[in-house]
């Protein structure tokens, strides 16, 4: 069934906003045009050879401004169809060059602070923009009726693509809004304790500090080696902070923003199991950055940000949680009674854009189009490319495991005698080279986290002024 008649649909769920208290009939041929105009060339890609092909005449066939063309040359479904290993494929700049420009990049600086938040392919911008035309010429109507049905289809994309039922699958504003989702919404009682690294994303650790200041649990945090390496060893030290009986949650991350070192979360969520324990994985840093599926985790909880890795819009994210699971949790925003069961709960805020969720899909037709495998390869290149040039200076330092597995596109570096922050600031002043300046209780650093349209020149523009750095200090005047 297509998602435009799919019956399960906002108004079923249980939603109180809009187009139930509006009372709008439906009118099947303003519909059938959208959908018409949904299921355009954009939609219909089916193969990676489409799909580059496509991008190439993209831009000019939906009547972008001259500013934001992407003209690439025609060449993209032949290098689509390379026979070449996602290693392989890695150092072809050719390649790389021909996705690069489907982005609308400001390339008088270097922003390898990709981690934090990513620029939308204009594939994904142009979508973004054709769904929030259309809302803005009658919103109770189009937007309400239109086109909140067609949400579904971006959740059974989702689902598909990694292995898990669509009723797994809310759609939600980025990670933080999922985690807290998890974080809030299980019942803890006074004396609980709640476990997670001193490494873990700060707005999650302050979730539990509020649930600490007001209900009496306790935050336990322990500390992780920088890097690490071993799984036996990781899992065992989550395993030495379990207190059977008192410890009620655990929060995990797959990659840690700080260092982008890896964990072995579906071991950690089978050491969850054991001792009845839910185990919630922070994925914001590695959904669509390395390969995986959500099924192959084998874990209850998985919440992550769209617009990072994915390139989707800005203000987008996903939580998938285990049918199973669902009725134990309580939503952020009260839902009807009548959803206890439904994962759509999650997603009620109240009015809300529906662009932004619906051109997910393109952003994911990006990302298939690539292919996960090649942008994992690519990535891990763009790293090895700027540390192992660096990690021939005296004074460097790498917090990140280059071995294969235990990191991917990020990477934390630190010049020995020189702040951090400071380093930041002289990079983006004396070059217009944007990095994350880390600053832990056990290290420091910059967090370097370059894209798939990162040059390699922008990277050697970045290697020369550290090089700069560490040889002549950053001494201002």
């Amino acid at each position: 069934m297509p998602a435009s008649s799919n019956p399960r649909n906002f108004q079923e769920a249980g939603g109180t906003a809009g187009p139930e208290r509006e009372g709008v009939p439906p009118q099947k041929p303003v519909l059938v045009a959208y959908d018409r105009l949904a299921r355009s060339a954009t939609y219909a890609m089916t193969t990676r050879r489409q799909f580059l092909g496509a991008l190439s005449l993209a831009p000019s066939a939906m009547a972008a401004p001259p500013s934001l063309r992407a003209d690439a040359p025609l060449n993209l479904a032949e290098l689509g169809a390379t026979d070449k290993s996602p290693q392989a494929l890695a150092g072809d700049e050719d390649f790389w060059h021909q996705i690069g420009l489907q982005f609308t990049c400001d390339r008088s600086m270097v922003n390898l602070n990709n981690g934090g938040v990513s620029p939308a392919p204009l594939f994904v911008q142009l979508a973004m923009k054709k769904h929030l035309d259309f809302s803005n010429q009658a919103p109770p109507y189009h937007m309400w009726r239109i086109l909140q049905p067609h949400k579904e289809g971006v959740r059974q994309r989702l689902a598909h693509a990694h292995g898990v039922d669509p009723e797994e699958i809310a759609l939600t504003r980025n990670a933080s809004e999922s985690l807290m989702i998890c974080q809030f919404g299980m019942d803890l009682k006074d004396g609980d304790e709640v476990l997670t690294t001193n490494q873990d994303y700060p707005r999650m650790v302050n979730t539990f500090k509020q649930r600490q200041a007001r209900e009496g649990i306790r935050l336990k945090q322990f500390s992780v080696p920088v890097p690490i390496d071993e799984t036996e060893k990781i899992v065992d030290l989550f395993e030495a902070q379990i207190r059977p009986g008192k410890t009620k949650m655990i929060l995990c991350s797959h990659m840690i923003n700080l260092t982008g070192q890896i964990l072995p979360v579906k071991e950690i969520s089978a050491l969850g199991r054991k001792y009845g324990i839910p185990v919630i994985i922070d994925g914001a840093h590695s959904f669509a950055h390395f390969d995986f599926k959500l099924a192959d985790l084998e874990c209850d909880f998985f919440a992550t940000s769209l617009h990072k890795w994915l390139f989707a819009p800005h203000g987008t994210g996903l939580l998938y949680m285990r049918k199973e699971r669902i009725p134990e949790v309580w939503p952020l925003m009260a839902a009807a009674e009548k959803q206890k069961n439904d994962i759509r709960k999650f997603e009620e805020i109240g009015t809300h854009p529906l662009a932004n969720y619906l051109a997910i899909s393109e952003a994911l037709t990006f990302h298939q189009g690539i292919g996960g495998k090649r942008k994992e390869a690519r990535l891990i290149y763009l790293r090895d490319y700027w540390a192992k040039a660096l990690l021939q200076e005296d004074r460097v330092r790498l917090h990140t495991s280059l071995k294969p597995g235990w990191a991917c596109g990020i990477a934390n570096v630190q010049i020995e005698g020189l702040h951090s922050g400071k380093l930041a600031s002289w990079l983006w002043k004396h070059y217009r080279i944007l990095v994350t300046a880390i600053h832990h209780d056990e290290f420091q650093g910059l967090r370097i986290s370059p894209s798939v349209y990162t040059k390699l020149s922008e990277l050697d523009r970045f290697i020369d002024a550290v090089r700069v750095a560490i040889r002549s200090g950053i001494e201002e005047d």
